[in-house]
């Protein structure tokens, strides 16, 4: 990231600021920018050995700032959040527990929430938090259909989601729509509690889209998420799960770390949903990127699926991004190919890759 402009951030540099779920994509670039921008990092990880490559990893690429991490194995567990609270300035809750494949949103709902409020508590009882960034989802806004022409606000939320999660429909019927549900359920509880607890600390919500882009360590991290789909792309497998999800938007990895730093830091943002959306993508324009990139690789075909017509409150979020000066949203093309530039390195390299889909 370019260096910090702010004249008086909310966040002092050097602070510390709390990263939860340090091991996954879209932490790890929430650490990576904060490293950037002159912070340390405590990260929370389930298991500290099986995360042990972090500590490295960000060691080469900011020498000057520290990251420590601590384990949280149990998230759930009475004051498991206590200690990594300790004396921090800011929090990225990143962390997830929900599944794809739930069906049950009100199980899920009443297993995960209070771990989410623990975390809440207990940076309201810390003193020095000064700035809270939750992770929601771009699904708790709406459900994506190219076939409607759509005007989301910042205070969206998907009912369409809510109505067939509790409808009879089977679970076949259902598909991901319960998971969508859930996000939408929890991030209105979370909103619940702090209009009647009032912390000291600002709290905001981040909605990131699909996210793509660079992985920072494909060695140890494989291809998490949505990344890992463009994979199965770039290798011609599971193109039947692919082919099933519409066109939406998507959001850069970089973009994505990079605004949960201006969520944190920035003065006067506190009570807003902030909307990663950076541009509009498709699976069958993602195989046309890629065969333009590698015209030598045997690239599958996609049939064309349409086109997003949402239209989306994105411009906070920008504008929040300039303010630490970037002055535009990564393209989809650029994200695609920053992405696929690390299969065929591993590949050169003889390397094994995984990929992690939830």
């Amino acid at each position: 990231m370019a260096k910090l402009t702010l004249s008086n951030p909310t966040i002092p540099q050097g602070s510390t600021v709390l990263v939860t779920g340090a091991n996954g994509l879209i932490a790890s670039h929430v650490i990576d920018q904060l490293l950037a921008a002159g912070y340390n990092v405590r990260g929370t990880v389930r298991d500290l050995k099986k995360s042990a490559w972090l500590k490295p990893l960000f060691a080469s690429r900011h020498p000057s700032n520290h990251l420590e991490l601590v384990q949280v194995s149990d998230l759930g567990a009475p004051g498991a959040w206590d200690g990594a609270v300790k004396g921090v300035a800011g929090i990225a809750h990143v962390a997830g527990g929900a599944r794809l494949s739930i069906q049950d949103i009100d199980k899920e709902l009443q297993e995960e929430l209070p771990w989410h409020i623990s975390l809440l508590q207990a940076a309201k009882n810390e003193p020095s938090v000064k700035s809270f960034a939750y992770t929601t989802s771009a699904w708790a806004a709406w459900t994506p259909d190219a076939s409607k022409k759509v005007k989301l606000t910042e205070w969206s939320w998907n009912d369409h989601a809510l109505q067939v999660a509790r409808s009879n429909a089977s679970p076949e019927e259902k598909g991901i729509t319960p998971f969508m549900a859930f996000k939408t359920l929890l991030e209105q509880r979370l909103w619940d509690w702090v209009k009647k607890e009032k912390p000291s600390f600002a709290f905001n919500s981040i909605l990131p889209e699909t996210v793509i882009g660079e992985v920072l360590d494909p060695k140890n991290q494989g291809y998490p998420s949505t990344c890992g789909m463009v994979k199965w792309i770039f290798d011609g497998i599971n193109l039947e799960i692919v082919r099933g999800i519409p066109p939406q938007w998507h959001v850069d990895t970089r973009d994505t770390g990079l605004l949960y730093v201006a969520a944190l830091i920035t003065p006067g943002v506190n009570g807003e949903r902030l909307y990663g959306f950076g541009d509009r993508y498709s699976w069958p324009k993602v195989a046309e990127i890629l065969k333009k990139l590698y015209p030598q690789k045997d690239i599958p075909t996609l049939e064309g699926s349409g086109w997003d017509q949402t239209e989306v409150p994105n411009e906070r979020a920008l504008e929040l991004l300039r303010g630490l000066g970037q002055t535009r949203w990564t393209t989809f093309e650029e994200s695609v190919a920053a992405l696929a530039k690390s299969f065929t390195d591993l590949e050169q390299e003889g390397a094994e890759s995984k990929v992690n889909i939830l």
